[in-house]
């Protein structure tokens, strides 16, 4: 286990990283790190995310108070001062003043040219035992300044604090350090997406790529065609969601944002020198667009905006007047989104219907296509070549490689790196988003206490280590690699809530992969300064992960003689201590060294410690010998064979306020108890839910199985010894659930039954329109 004593020589270490300035793309690296200080000097070193490419401590400190002065000589001085002064008021409780007219001031920001002249969001920070300096030749330097200024004060708390002497000169490595948030699968107040803003600013991040339109909702005020907000703004959700329980009578999911509240947001980035790039996307995941006006379709039918998640199929036309409409749309969009860039999608187009088309199929004909995928080819040089026109770039997911890149194309590689490489080796700018390492979507950990969402894991730990530059491009090809982007995609996420759990903590290690040196980045140090970030989350009331920070427990227990035997461990490895009597854990609690082995019954309660302060509240494990007897979803294992999607989902009810979650793989309902300990087991109860199968698999609809049903609402199989085991019981399901939403079921044991086996649990029948998932197994003795 790491012990938090290594971290803070890591630090010391890589907080002395030399400069690596760069205003776009990645410089050469910087020279190497200075040597480890001594433990109790690293003790002092500020905890900054993230690191800045130049620190160099001195001697002596200054004393920040609640009479210390702000100086700023110009507008853009005190645009920046402003904001410092907001910061400090949320993390020390007081706003600190601008200096009157001829009054001396301690804190000054100032423009000048000679600051970081080839950098643009570069800066130096000076602070002696008199005051601070912050200086830069440009606002957004001065701003990043500010933030780290703002940094080192908020690593101490009170109204008084002292901040380490110290010089720094710093300047991002990538031009490009973004987020993405889709707005249009689940949508956002502009007070909350303002808040994010917020959180993106204080981390240097400077791109927000806004996910506006997809099968599920078109969220963009266009007064020319007002049935996309009025038909396209709205969906039916699926299940029990989509009924008022009072009236009986459907109840829409509808939002969009009026182009006035575009505005306002866009102006708010900019005032934090965070560019809004904007997504209209094409040809495919148009289905809200189809479904208000499906004359711009492939098929002329009228589909529903989607109220399911995955891969849909509806298309664009290749008609003049479809094209007439999208640039109607994307001139909307460009009035609205000064950014030099509109992010156009292009990804998971399935050509299906362009191929069922008859007149999809003449037009290929007559411009001499021979095939979908060159057709969708041209349609992107289509859309890019007006653009151009209008001054702008076309940005795109990596599919928009198939077929042959238009022009002056921009890539974001998602399904990988591998389209950035190719992209980049073909004189292209790319920013790298893959899916493995940047998905926030993806949990966490392996925590029960995780929000719905696909369980294969993206840890804190995959985000801060991803290298955005292969190492296989030649050195005049990684200058294409403009920086690295994350994207919270919100099909799971129905609250705000659940979208902060998505992104915090994890933004503060993507902002340190697109800042920092890369030579200079080390996870250990970076664990050892992400305390002091929790904090200013804190402040600023952040729903951030705890998940991360929580201390999970395994347990072997031998039920005969009545003896437990409990592993803990914190995903992210920090110190655990622990109690067994009770009480929650404090800093004189014993730490956690090797499993705990007990009698039965035994609590165990456990919390992560940053020094004396626990991380998260206590977890509390209780080994009984009931609970032994006991396995839910999250604790049972997918079964072999049942497709490669294992989904974390939210039940479709109650319409409001919390609902159940299930672990469930939708490409097969299989869940198995290995070595299920059945020596004096009579029976297993087992507890079902029932939801809307809402997944669109498209090409993967062929992967979907399910076991025939012998009666008419399915029913759940037992198996013994795996899942190609004998059958214990084949039990017929209800017509619905209970008023809770579950319905529980028995299935007795034979009377020789006993020893370890692996118990399979198999619901029958055909997923759609709606599957049985499981909740709860238990073990009944005799």
């Amino acid at each position: 286990m790491i012990q938090l004593s290594s971290r803070v020589r890591h630090l010391a270490m890589v907080l002395g990283a030399a400069i690596a300035l760069a205003a776009c793309g990645d410089r050469s690296p910087p020279p190497p790190a200075q040597e480890a200080a001594a433990p109790a000097e690293a003790a002092s070193r500020p905890m900054l995310v993230p690191l800045p490419a130049r620190l160099e401590q001195r001697e002596g400190s200054f004393r920040f108070d609640a009479g210390v002065a702000l100086g700023a000589a110009d507008a853009a001085a005190r645009r920046v001062a402003g904001h410092f002064a907001g910061m400090v008021a949320a993390t020390h409780g007081f706003t600190p003043a601008l200096a009157g007219e001829g009054a001396q001031a301690a804190i000054v920001f100032a423009i000048d040219p000679a600051a970081s002249p080839d950098a643009p969001e570069g800066y130096e920070l000076e602070v002696t035992r008199e005051g601070a300096q912050v200086r830069a030749s440009d606002e957004r330097g001065l701003f990043y300044g500010a933030v780290t200024l703002w940094q080192l004060l908020s690593s101490a708390q009170g109204e008084a604090v002292r901040i380490p002497a110290l010089r720094i000169e710093d300047a991002p490595r990538f031009s490009w350090r973004g987020l993405m948030l889709d707005s249009a699968r689940h949508f956002q107040s502009v007070d909350e997406i303002k808040q994010l803003i917020d959180a993106m600013a204080r981390h240097k991040l400077n791109v927000l790529h806004w996910h506006l339109t997809d099968d599920q909702g078109w969220r963009i005020e266009i007064p020319k065609y007002p049935k996309l907000m009025e038909v396209g703004g709205c969906r039916i959700p699926a299940g029990e969601a989509g009924t008022d329980p009072d009236t009986g009578q459907t109840r829409p999911y509808c939002g969009w944002y009026t182009q006035d509240q575009i505005r306002d947001i866009v102006a708010y980035a900019g005032e934090r020198h965070i560019m809004v790039v904007p997504e209209f996307d094409m040809p495919g995941h148009v289905q809200a667009v189809v479904a208000a006006y499906p004359e711009y379709g492939s098929l002329g039918d009228t589909p529903p905006v989607s109220n399911e998640w995955g891969v849909h199929q509806y298309l664009f036309n290749v008609d003049e007047d479809t094209f007439a409409f999208i640039e109607d749309v994307l001139d909307e969009i460009m009035a609205l989104f000064p950014a030099p860039y509109v992010h156009v999608g292009g990804d998971e187009a399935v050509k299906d219907q362009w191929q069922a088309s008859a007149k999809v199929q003449a037009r290929m004909k007559e411009l001499g296509i021979a095939d979908e995928t060159a057709l969708q080819s041209w349609f992107i040089k289509r859309i890019e070549a007006y653009l151009s026109g209008k001054g702008r770039r076309l940005l795109g997911w990596d599919e928009i490689l198939d077929g042959g890149i238009a022009p002056n194309a921009t890539v974001m590689s998602w399904r990988g790196i591998e389209g950035g490489i190719a992209a980049a080796r073909a004189g292209h700018d790319v920013v790298m988003a893959p899916v493995d390492k940047l998905y926030l979507d993806y949990l966490q950990t392996s925590s029960p206490n995780e929000p719905p969402g696909r369980p294969v894991q993206v840890t804190l730990r995959d985000v801060y280590e991803f290298e955005p530059v292969p190492a296989v491009l030649a050195p005049a090809q990684r200058g294409h690699i403009l920086g690295v982007q994350a994207n919270v995609w919100t099909e799971h996420m129905r609250t705000f809530d659940r979208v902060q759990h998505a992104v915090f903590p994890r933004i503060a290690a993507l902002a340190e992969t697109a800042w920092s040196p890369a030579e200079a980045r080390d996870f250990d140090s970076f664990l050892a300064r992400l305390p002091v970030q929790l904090r200013r989350y804190e402040a600023f009331g952040i729903a951030y992960a705890r998940t991360p920070f929580e201390v999970q427990a395994t347990a072997s227990a031998d039920r005969a003689a009545g003896t437990v035997e409990v592993a803990l461990e914190n995903p992210l490895g920090y110190p655990i201590r622990y109690t067994t009597d009770g009480s929650d854990p404090d800093g004189d609690s014993p730490l956690y060294e090797s499993p705990i082995q007990a009698a039965l019954p035994l609590e165990v309660r456990a919390a992560a410690f940053d020094g004396p302060r626990p991380l998260a509240p206590a977890t509390r494990h209780v080994y009984d010998a009931a609970s032994l007897l006991v396995r839910s979803d999250e604790q049972l294992a997918t079964c072999p064979d049942t497709g490669r999607l294992l989904l974390r989902l939210e039940d479709d009810g109650p319409v409001d306020g919390e609902r159940a979650l299930f672990n469930v793989t939708i490409f097969y309902p299989c869940w198995l108890w290995p070595e299920a300990d059945l020596e004096g087991i009579a029976a297993v109860k087992v507890r079902l839910g029932r939801m809307p199968y809402y997944f669109q698999l498209a090409h993967d609809e062929p992967h979907r199985k399910f076991m025939p049903a012998d009666t008419p609402h399915g029913e759940l199989l037992v198996q013994t010894g795996g899942c190609n085991g004998p059958t214990v019981a084949r039990i017929p399901l209800p017509e619905r659930t209970g008023a809770d939403g579950f319905v529980e079921v028995e299935a007795a044991f034979p009377d020789d039954a006993g020893g370890s086996t692996d118990l399979c649990f198999t619901t029958t029948g055909d997923t759609r329109p709606a599957m049985w998932v499981l909740d709860r197994v238990a073990l009944v003795p005799r």
